[in-house]
């Protein structure tokens, strides 16, 4: 990948020094991408953006991809208000004897999907900010407000009811791009095979433990018991096990020929436990190819990720 980065809006640690006049000069001329609090959404849908001593405004139709053409509703521009957003510079204008910076968030934008769609492959590893969550997956900021949809089942490899059990809005998170469609501009993205093969998480456990656990489904044969985003062990039925509850469980077996860890619950129990930040084994880079089965296994888990 290029050295060009495009970060996701509020991605970086908010800066705290107003933005001077002379910062926002040298921002027309280089046409470097700013980023500020934007403080309100007026009546007109325009944006006031917190530039410290003089004050921003991105017009409505310069707010985001595809509002000036109809194509996103305006509830785009309005959600913005609050967060960081990024922008260009393109005017200082005085007004009376105040000073006004005229901005442009699409001019950012349209810059950082030209360069995506142009440089980055399936199997890139980015950065990404969680947007929203619905029960079907997570839309995430991988750029300059560029949005990329994370299928519910491409976030780990344990199941989950949903997104919200593994992300919160707001959350950074690490994400490698499954597949581009340059012709929609759109970016299927996925977050499993950057939580471990299941060897690597096998290994943070041993045969004899006692530990605890997330029941993710319960089934005639057995309730499954996630350990780690990316394995679960299998114990017998227990008909008061209720999914989403923690369980304290022991570790009978763990055989990698079969990718199974064979369990016997202890307890189960109610915990409102705050979301826990994701354990990658992979942070940047590329991946061509990710083996979650052990070599030793009959069975073959791989993605593979495409060039397109």
């Amino acid at each position: 990948m290029n050295n060009i980065y495009y970060a996701p809006e509020g991605f970086m640690e908010e800066k705290k020094e107003s933005l001077s006049a002379a910062i926002l000069e040298r921002a027309i001329n280089t046409k470097q991408i700013l980023e500020a609090r934007a403080v309100m959404c007026d009546s007109d849908h325009n944006l006031i953006v917190d530039l410290g001593d003089i004050r921003g405004i991105i017009p409505r139709e310069e707010a985001a991809i595809g509002i000036r053409e109809g194509q996103v509703s305006d509830i785009a521009v309005l959600s913005r208000a609050g967060k960081q957003i990024c922008f260009r510079v393109d005017d200082l204008e005085r007004q009376g004897t105040k000073t006004v910076a005229k901005l442009s968030r699409l001019s950012a934008q349209k810059d950082a999907l030209e360069y995506m769609l142009e440089n980055y492959r399936c199997g890139d590893v980015i950065n990404a900010k969680v947007t929203h969550l619905e029960p079907f997956g997570a839309f995430v900021d991988i750029g300059c407000g560029i949005i990329g949809l994370i299928n519910i089942e491409n976030i780990s490899v344990s199941r989950i009811s949903h997104p919200k059990d593994r992300f919160y809005v707001g959350q950074n998170i690490k994400v490698v791009i499954k597949e581009i469609d340059r012709i929609q501009k759109r970016f299927s993205l996925s977050h499993k095979e950057l939580l471990g093969t299941w060897q690597e998480n096998a290994d943070l456990f041993s045969i004899g433990q006692t530990v605890c656990g997330t029941v993710r489904s319960v089934e005639e044969y057995g309730i499954f018991i996630e350990l780690t985003p990316n394995l679960a062990g299998l114990a017998e039925n227990k008909n008061d096990a209720i999914i989403g509850q923690k369980a304290t469980v022991y570790i009978k077996n763990i055989i990698p020929e079969k990718m199974k860890i064979k369990l016997s619950i202890i307890d189960n129990f109610e915990c409102n436990e705050q979301i826990k930040e994701p354990r990658y084994f992979i942070k940047e880079g590329h991946i061509d190819v990710f083996t979650y089965s052990p070599p030793c296994c009959g069975k073959l888990n791989q993605t593979i990720f495409q060039p397109v």
